[in-house]
This record gives structure tokens, sequence and C-alpha cells, in this order.
């Protein structure tokens, strides 16, 4: 695989890393991949581990939070035409799932960062720490909002996933898209790139390839607009070393805007199910 681009982790340990091009699969890879990823997560910064308020991007980027969640989980209820049983992958400090619980959804999620889950058990819901506290259950949905990325052992965890699912059960993924205007202004400070904890960047095509792989088909995709506007925010941050607030906005903005004629938003929303 040929670099595409060298870049650095701009959040924690400030090393770099390049990412190589998957022509097979259209995709980005973060090279080399960390053996011991933990220590690139101990950051107060990381914001879907801490529920950190301390400042203005924080407290932007919960109350855009807070919109999205419900709008998600009455995408789910759109789609599947009832509530059910939810899995979510990657659940964070949990509010997906609490939203979710409080629209009388059936609950389960697992997130492997300790200081995540005990900010979960705090909110009553306690998670996994692994797929592997999950055999015999199943479910109508699973969940990876901005997760997948960050999997590794991306084939052996995606067949773990199925192994949940029942068979009529739809996969939701939500993922940054590389291909995205904002991601070519930016470059190497693109903040969705956050090597070396997203291990793998995706295109469209890529998530069809990946799926197609496992006997799944996408079935409908959409943009999540927001995202360009908090990862340009970041961003502008790696870029320029301050939050320019209405730069951000503005490229956020041009970046949605071209997304109307090529479709490549800076986040995109599939919903994935069994062939």
């Amino acid at each position: 695989m040929q670099t595409f681009l060298k870049t650095k982790d701009f959040a924690v340990s400030g090393e770099e890393f390049r990412l190589l091009y998957d022509q097979e699969l259209d995709m980005l890879v973060t090279d080399p991949q960390p053996k011991e990823i933990d220590k690139y997560y101990l950051s107060s910064s990381y914001i879907s581990h801490t529920d950190s308020f301390e400042t203005f991007s924080d407290q932007l980027y919960h109350l855009v939070k807070k919109y999205m969640l419900w709008k998600k989980i009455r995408m789910l209820e759109r789609y599947l035409g009832k509530s059910g049983s939810v899995l979510d992958i990657g659940a964070g400090t949990g509010d997906f799932l609490r939203i979710a619980q409080k629209r009388g959804w059936d609950i389960e999620g697992v997130e492997p960062n300790p200081m995540a889950r005990g900010l979960a058990i705090e909110k009553q819901l306690p998670l996994k720490s692994d797929m592997k506290d999950l055999v015999g259950m199943s479910f109508d949905v699973i969940t990876l909002w901005h997760t997948l990325e960050h999997i590794p052992d991306l084939d052996g965890q995606i067949d773990a996933m199925l192994e949940c699912l029942k068979e009529d059960g739809i996969m939701v993924v939500a993922v940054p898209n590389f291909k995205s205007r904002d991601a070519k202004y930016y470059k190497e400070y693109w903040a969705a790139y956050d090597v070396p904890r997203h291990l793998w960047h995706f295109s469209q095509e890529a998530i069809e390839r990946i799926f197609k792989k496992h006997q799944v088909k996408l079935i409908k995709k959409s943009p999540l607009r927001f995202d360009a506007y908090y990862i340009a925010l970041l961003s502008e941050k790696y870029k320029n070393g301050k939050s320019n607030y209405l730069r951000a906005f503005w490229m956020g903005m041009r970046s949605n805007i071209s997304a109307w004629q090529s479709k490549e938003y800076s986040s995109m929303l599939y919903i994935l199910k069994r062939r």
C-alpha cells in the first residue's frame, strides 16, 4: 500500500503516523497501529470518554450531541416502526443508551475504556467491557456511532457483531468520510483522522465493500451534517493553534454545500442488513 498522507496525533502523544491507501477497499489504514492503544485515550480532551464541560468547545459538543442523540433514536424508531432491543458498540459514557432506555428500548452496551464505563455506571448503565460478554444474546439493532474506525481486527469484530444480530436486524454505522471537502482542505490537520485511535478511514465505497464480504448489504445512507462544523473546529485548532469559531463554521458550511453535489459529506450514516 502506498502512503496517502503523513499526519500526527495532535490530541495526546504528538507521534507521527502514515495513512496508507488500500486500493482494493478504497480506504486508508493507519500505520503503524500501536499494540498498546489504551494509552492514546488517556486524555481529558478525549471528550466521548470524559463528559468534559470545561471549554466552550466542550459545551458546544454536548449541545449538538444532545440534539443528535434524540434524532438518532427517532430515526431508528421510524425505520423499525417500533422500539426493540439495541446494542451500542463503543458506548462511551452511555448517553445514547440512556435516551434509548427512556424511549422504551431494551439496551445493552460495550465500552472497553474503564473511565468511560465508570461514568456510565454513575448513570445506572452497567456496560460490558468486551463483545465476549454478549454470548447468547441477540438484538434488533446494533449501533456503532463513530466506533468502527477504532476497532482492531475489523473483519473478526464484524463477524462477532453479526452473531449478536437477529436475522431481520439492522446495523447502524456512523463514520467520518476521508473524501469530504473538509478532509481535503485540512489534509494532515483534519481532526477526523485522529491517529492512532482511528485505525481505519472509510470512503462510502469502502463501507459497501467491507460489509459485502460478510454478506451484509447497504440499504440506506445519509449525511451527518453537524459533524462538519465540529471537525472543522478541531482542525482549525490543530492547524493554527487556536479555535477559530467563525472560520470553522465557514469551512463546515462550505463542506456541506460542496457535498450537496458530490454527496461526500464529512461524516456518513449507513444502515446495513444481511443479504
